[in-house]
């Protein structure tokens, strides 16, 4: 059995287009994440800053090395063509793989420069692997854009631009875990209530995105007991209220820094990041939510 099996699967894949520039594109993401973590895996620990913690440098292992890891798996399934045989939607699985680790990887890509850019002396490795980095950005955009082009019923939700928002909801979440985890031990104690209501919005928003995606990838919108456009109205709503909230928290903190002399400069930085971040998240819940009620609107006067 096993041998029909490989046999099978030897004339499909001898049958394939290997030149088709989906695949073309999934192989560049697979091996230009691959090489990249595996450069910036070689550095030495004295040759990043040593201001910064470890926690950007994990943030950004963690990205190459999880988006190489399910873009391997993608990539064989699809060569092989069992991902029928997965109770998951591929096509709004590819999507939001490709969509994300596009945002991800550069957010590495910008990160992982940072962490190292006072040193006078900068190795070839990572030169190398910025420049790797920066083509694994290329690589997912170009899937995205060439999974974005296809017919509506091939792209799926995930393809809309609905579903794009909602994963710029979901990426500006993962970006705030790393700045929180950094400004937590320059906050004065007085400030702690910004971090918590912070970390609480940030939380609760990325719960939400991922239930959403969870929903999507298995089908189950017409298992929900709120029809599932309302259900995405409420999302965006709660999302807009909780990121306002926070948006408004890292205005008040850059004040308060900038009121603290010139010894926060480091905490200085991340929080206008975070307030960056948070700006651009807080504008895709919105955009999303008037998507929301156009589409309510339009189906109640249907």
């Amino acid at each position: 059995f096993i041998g029909n099996l490989w046999y099978s699967v030897g004339a499909y894949m001898h049958a394939k287009d290997f030149t088709s520039p989906l695949f073309l594109v999934r192989t560049c993401e697979v091996l230009s994440s691959c090489t990249t973590f595996s450069l910036v895996a070689s550095l030495e620990s004295s040759e990043f800053n040593t201001s910064q913690s470890h926690t950007f440098r994990i943030f950004c292992m963690f990205t190459w090395c999880f988006f190489f890891t399910i873009t391997l798996l993608i990539h064989i399934l699809s060569i092989i063509q069992f991902h029928s045989l997965i109770p998951i939607s591929w096509k709004n699985l590819t999507m939001t793989v490709a969509a994300l680790g596009a945002l991800m990887c550069l957010s590495a890509s910008v990160v992982f420069p940072w962490i190292v850019i006072d040193h006078q002396r900068v190795s070839p490795r990572f030169v190398a692997a910025a420049v790797v980095s920066c083509l694994t950005v290329l690589a997912y955009t170009s899937e995205s854009y060439l999974l974005r082009t296809q017919a509506h019923e091939q792209r799926g939700y995930m393809g809309s631009i609905p579903g794009l928002l909602k994963i710029l909801q979901l990426w500006g979440g993962c970006q705030m875990i790393p700045l929180i985890v950094e400004e937590a031990p320059g906050l004065h104690n007085e400030y702690s209530w910004q971090l918590w209501i912070s970390c609480t919005s940030y939380s609760v928003c990325v719960l939400m995105c991922l239930v959403t995606l969870v929903v999507i990838l298995g089908d189950f919108a017409g298992r929900c007991l709120l029809p599932f456009d309302r259900f995405l109205a409420g999302f965006s709503l709660v999302g807009v209220l909780l990121y306002m909230v926070a948006t408004v928290i890292c205005f008040t903190k850059i004040l308060q820094l900038r009121n603290n002399g010139p010894n926060t400069k480091q905490n200085t930085e991340l929080v206008i990041m975070e307030t960056v971040v948070a700006s651009i998240t807080l504008l895709a819940y919105t955009v999303d939510l008037a998507f929301s009620i156009k589409l309510l609107c339009d189906r109640s006067h249907a």
